[in-house]
C-alpha cells in the first residue's frame, strides 16, 4: 500500500484521493476549500443538469471520506522531494511523509514550482499524460498544468489518470479501476 499526500481539494485532487482510496492506499488530502470550483455553476459536467460547485466538492468531500481517504482543513507550507519519498510541512508545524505527492493547486502552483519542476511555454508545471511531473514521486493534476484552461470535468480526469498511473505503478501492472451494478 501507497501513502500518498494530495495537496487540494477541488475536482483533480479529490477525483484522485477517491480512485487511490478505493484501491485501498493511505491517502492524506489537504485543502481549505480554497478552490476555484466554488465560483462555478457546472452545466457541462457530464451526468449533472446544473449544479453549483460548492455543492460538487461536497459531494465529492463526503464521497472520498467514504471510500477510507483523510481530509484535512490545514494548509501545506512546503514540500520536498527525494529518490525514496515525500514530505509535507503541514501549517500546524507537523511533518508527513509519504510515498507520492499529488498537487492540484489550482492557478498558482507554488509548491510546484518549489520543487523546481519544469514548467511549459505557458507558465504550467510541465507533466506527461498521466499527470507525472520532471520528477518520478510528484504528479501535478488540473488547472496548474494549464493555468488559461480551467474546465472541472477535466481536472477530474487528470485526478483519475494520476491516480491510476500510481496504482499501476504499485501494482506492476496496468489497472483499471471497473465497478459493476450491485445485484437486484
Amino acid at each position: 500500500m501507497a501513502r500518498v499526500i494530495v495537496v487540494g481539494d477541488g475536482p483533480g485532487g479529490l477525483s484522485a484521493a477517491l480512485f487511490l482510496a478505493k484501491n485501498g492506499q493511505d491517502v492524506e488530502v489537504f485543502g481549505q476549500g480554497g478552490t476555484g470550483i466554488k465560483y462555478a455553476y457546472l452545466y457541462n459536467y457530464l451526468g449533472l443538469g446544473g449544479l453549483a460547485g460548492t455543492e460538487l466538492q461536497a459531494r465529492a468531500r463526503d464521497q472520498v471520506m467514504a471510500v477510507g481517504a483523510s481530509l484535512h482543513d490545514t494548509a501545506v507550507t512546503a514540500v520536498s522531494a527525494g529518490e525514496g519519498g515525500v514530505t509535507a510541512t503541514l501549517g500546524s508545524g507537523g511533518v508527513l511523509e509519504a510515498d507520492y505527492l499529488l498537487l492540484a493547486e489550482g492557478k498558482d502552483p507554488a509548491l510546484a514550482r518549489s520543487l523546481g519542476l519544469a514548467e511549459s511555454e505557458q507558465g504550467g508545471i510541465r507533466t506527461d499524460s498521466e499527470g507525472l511531473s520532471s520528477h518520478p514521486r510528484v504528479y501535478v493534476v488540473g488547472r496548474s498544468t494549464r493555468p488559461g484552461r480551467s474546465q472541472a470535468i477535466i481536472s477530474a480526469g487528470d485526478g483519475a489518470k494520476a491516480a491510476l498511473s500510481i496504482l499501476a505503478r504499485e501494482a506492476g501492472n496496468d489497472i483499471q479501476d471497473w465497478d459493476t451494478p450491485p445485484k437486484a
